[in-house]
């Protein structure tokens, strides 16, 4: 019974085979061995089942070693023809590799003579940035995708893709692409060469390897710190011209540059998307297809705000104070003045150093000259203040120092009065005591009283507040807060228009 089973199992199986041996000379092996160890297996359990129908000439202790027996056999006929089967599957693709590279010349294009060879290419960006603005560049980490077809590289098995790995690139054409813009390039090789390579049955190849880009960023400050920027990156043929070799995306815009979500969080910009394109230049070698792929940028201004704008406010604000003091509070003012001054051109020379050396002026460096000619104007402001306070133009105070004058005068006529009656009177000092605390009293009388008995005059004081220092504290205030609306309205309100760009994730 068994017998009869296990033949039907393997009338079936060959049956199976017999309508896949149009898979190749792999399946014909494979069923060539298992018909074969699969008699094996019959021939065991048809000595098997003889010994259970004869159980009176068969002793039950054979009868389990039997059985054992055609059980340990049918395992070890599954794991060899496992093992036959890798064996039999390492040797056709070795087989199909050299047959694919015998006679193959990696010197020569794909299609030479026939065609243009196309390259479809896609990016995958793992990282962007760090963006450096004195350098003018920025620095990309990047999956670099090519796609060709080469029709030497066809082959038949029983798999349609075979998956490579650098040695097998090495031996066939790849296209020789290069970044226009790029100023060093790395490719990773740790710990084996990031490359990746698979080949096609109908000699369609895929090609990608991992690349760190340090490109070329042209950079228009005139708006900074409240400006965009667009960072390309231009790759295509170094040798071969658009009769030979084009280039061209694999999907659409929104699939050819893929940015990874997490890559995109700068510490000084915000990506806001990419477009892609493709262009032709000329040169005196041809013409020549270049892929390009733009990354659009806007600068984050928090950093700007907090170490040169507010500092640059608050030093405009605080040399406004000198217009409440006193104009005869010189020291004060000059150290308001000359201070004030000296940290704006601080401020200036710090704000200078985080940027290239152009030649035109930024925004932030017209606010900051504003600034500074807010604060120097408050200094000229009270040296004119001070001149005319000497001259006596901007206060009552010639008669108030004529006045001055005239007590003291009055006071040391009568200290030299008390004076002289001391010395005459000096022998009858005790005999003429009344005398005396007369001429004492009239002598340390009070200056200040006048004689007729009139009021002192109001006017007559030196806390007078200067005409240009009440001007000016209007007049300052307002302009440079004026100036601020005007300032940040006209900036902040800048968008630029970009076309076709695809949304950062």
């Amino acid at each position: 019974m068994i017998y009869h089973l296990c033949s039907h199992d393997t009338l079936a199986l060959t049956q199976s085979h017999r309508s896949r041996s149009s898979s190749g000379d792999l399946s014909l092996t494979f069923l060539h061995l298992r018909r074969f160890r699969l008699q094996q297996v019959l021939s065991a359990l048809e000595v098997l089942e003889a010994a259970m129908w004869s159980r009176e000439s068969a002793p039950p202790l054979l009868i389990c070693l039997l059985a054992l027996t055609a059980l340990w056999k049918t395992r070890s006929v599954n794991a060899d023809a496992a093992s036959d089967a890798f064996k039999t599957n390492i040797t056709l693709f070795t087989r199909i590799l050299d047959s694919l590279l015998d006679g193959y010349d990696n010197r020569l294009r794909p299609g030479l003579g026939d065609r243009i060879t196309e390259v479809k290419t896609n990016i995958y960006v793992t990282s962007f940035g760090p963006v450096s603005d004195t350098d003018m560049e920025y620095t990309i980490d990047v999956f670099f995708r090519q796609s060709w077809k080469d029709e030497r590289l066809k082959f038949h098995g029983p798999m349609n893709i075979l998956p490579l790995n650098n040695l097998m690139a090495s031996k066939i054409w790849t296209p020789d692409t290069f970044f226009h813009n790029g100023k060093k390039s790395v490719a990773h090789n740790m710990t084996m060469p990031n490359k990746l390579l698979r080949i096609k049955d109908d000699g369609t190849l895929l090609y990608t390897m991992r690349l760190t880009v340090h490109a070329e960023c042209p950079m228009h400050l005139e708006d900074f710190p409240m400006d965009f920027h667009s960072c390309p990156l231009k790759f295509g043929s170094y040798a071969y011209t658009i009769s030979e070799v084009t280039y061209a995306w694999t999907r659409n815009a929104s699939d050819s540059v893929v940015v990874e979500g997490e890559s995109s969080r700068l510490n000084q910009y915000d990506l806001l998307g990419q477009t892609v394109g493709q262009e032709t230049i000329k040169s005196s070698t041809g013409e020549y297809t270049v892929m390009t792929a733009h990354f659009h940028l806007k600068r984050k201004i928090g950093y700007f705000v907090i170490q040169t704008y507010l500092p640059c406010i608050m030093t405009v604000i605080l040399s406004q104070v000198s217009f409440w003091l006193n104009r005869e509070s010189v020291p004060a003012r000059t150290v308001f003045g000359v201070t004030t001054v000296l940290t704006m051109t601080t401020l200036s020379i710090s704000a200078r150093n985080s940027l290239p050396k152009v030649a035109y002026a930024t925004a932030m460096d017209w606010f900051i000259a504003v600034c500074y000619a807010f604060v120097f104007s408050a200094l000229i402001e009270f040296a004119t203040v001070n001149y005319f306070t000497k001259r006596g133009w901007a206060w009552d105070g010639k008669s108030v120092v004529t006045d001055k004058k005239k007590e003291r005068a009055s006071v040391m006529k009568k200290n030299n009065a008390y004076a002289v009656a001391v010395a005459n009177y000096a022998p009858n000092i005790t005999k003429d005591s009344g005398t005396l605390p007369t001429i004492a009293k009239g002598g340390a009388s009070d200056p200040n009283k006048p004689k007729d008995g009139k009021a002192p005059d109001s006017k007559k004081t030196f806390n007078s507040v200067s005409k240009i220092d009440r001007m000016s504290r209007i007049l300052f205030p307002v302009l440079f807060g004026s100036f601020n609306l005007v300032y940040w309205a006209t900036y902040l309100n800048r968008e630029p228009v970009i076309k076709d760009m695809v949304p950062s994730n």
